[in-house]
């Protein structure tokens, strides 16, 4: 017999487990950044969702996988002559990569039936969590259709865009979770007035925007070259012919180093601009909720900026572009609750008939 729960029980102990599954997607990240750094994604040359979660058990087994990378293109351009040593690094990088997915699947979907079986569930969050379990697993696949274009001849790294895709997935992954965790609360909030509301809601737009084109400088490793600031090589903006210098010009946005970097940079102004701009609004105008949160937001944003300048300027060591990386999961994370709540809260309590799967009248019995 499965008692309903009262409200705030039932709606705490699912916003806990979103948020909990929040914190798994940054660490995925923070992992997934490592796994990049360290030049160790290309290191499993196969996709297998099951038994890939069993890491070579012998010496024999890791012979067969060393063989394996051997016959890529980075252990040949690259890495030739590397020790069975030095592989295992790489391999475990990307197997707890990939051991991390599997968890979060896991953490995700089985408390997800056990919820939606108890009632704890309305149909609308059961819906959003659902369109969640579909993103993941075509994560998964881009995460696949990534590493494969790394081992295609003559490549020794994945292609920019495909990383750039693959980060602002589980980036988007990480706003829907903690979108929908803030929906949770228990307590009741008014709405913000509706101009702060729309900056609030622009905002993890304009975040996710940065990740994307973080993503892309990432990927053709663009913050190694001008690594200067606030000027590119002595200038703010370098010229046309430099920006646009690959034809077809389309082509700049993702593989000019200097463009790439310039719309990173960008962006990044951009960003600082509207959460300042937001925050002075909403400490003017708004409620205090509202100031605080905004505040908080601003904040983060102008340390990021400073911490993207100096992972520039150091030319990208390993602690600064994880810290780098992992600051904008938190970013995304505080931006993404602060334009939900100031949409106003009040949850709905799940009733019989927002039941989904058929438990409407298991509901009704009490069972």
């Amino acid at each position: 017999m499965v008692m309903r729960l009262a409200g705030d029980q039932r709606s705490g102990a699912v916003r806990t487990w979103l948020y909990i599954v929040a914190a798994l997607v940054i660490a995925m990240v923070a992992v997934g950044g490592a796994t990049r750094l360290t030049g160790s994604g290309l290191s499993i040359t196969e996709w297998r969702p099951v038994t890939g979660a069993i890491p070579p058990l012998s010496e024999a087994d890791w012979a067969a996988e060393f063989a394996k990378y051997k016959d890529t293109p980075q252990y040949n351009i690259l890495n030739q002559g590397m020790g069975l040593s030095a592989f295992k690094v790489l391999y475990g990088w990307e197997w707890g990569h990939r051991l991390l997915g599997r968890l979060i699947g896991l953490v995700f979907f089985l408390p997800l039936i056990v919820f939606w079986w108890q009632g704890r569930i309305s149909r609308r969050l059961g819906l959003g969590l659902l369109g969640l379990g579909v993103l993941g697993g075509l994560q998964g696949a881009i995460g696949w259709i990534m590493v494969a274009s790394g081992l295609q001849p003559g490549m020794t790294a994945v292609a920019p865009l495909k990383l750039a895709l693959h980060l602002t997935t589980a980036s988007l992954i990480l706003a829907g979770l903690v979108w929908l965790a803030a929906g949770e609360r228990g307590d009741v909030l008014a709405p913000a007035a509706p101009r702060l509301r729309a900056a609030a809601a622009l905002l993890p737009v304009l975040i996710l925007l940065q990740i994307f084109l973080g993503g892309l400088v990432a990927g053709s490793h663009a913050g190694l070259v001008y690594n200067t600031w606030p000027t590119m090589d002595g200038v703010l903006v370098p010229p046309m012919d430099t920006l646009f210098a690959i034809r077809p010009w389309i082509e700049n946005f993702v593989d000019n180093h200097a463009l790439v970097q310039f719309d990173h940079r960008m962006t990044a102004y951009l960003v600082i601009v509207v959460a300042f701009l937001h925050a002075i609004d909403a400490r003017l105008a708004g409620p205090a909720g509202v100031a605080r949160r905004s505040t908080g937001v601003a904040v983060l944003v102008l340390a990021q900026a400073g911490l993207g300048i100096a992972t520039l300027l150091l030319a990208v060591p390993l602690w600064a572009a994880l810290a780098h990386q992992v600051l904008a999961m938190a970013i995304l994370t505080m931006a993404t609750v602060h334009a939900r709540l100031s949409r106003g809260s009040g949850r709905v309590q799940p009733a019989a008939a927002g039941l989904p799967l058929g438990f409407e009248g298991l509901a009704g019995r009490g069972i």
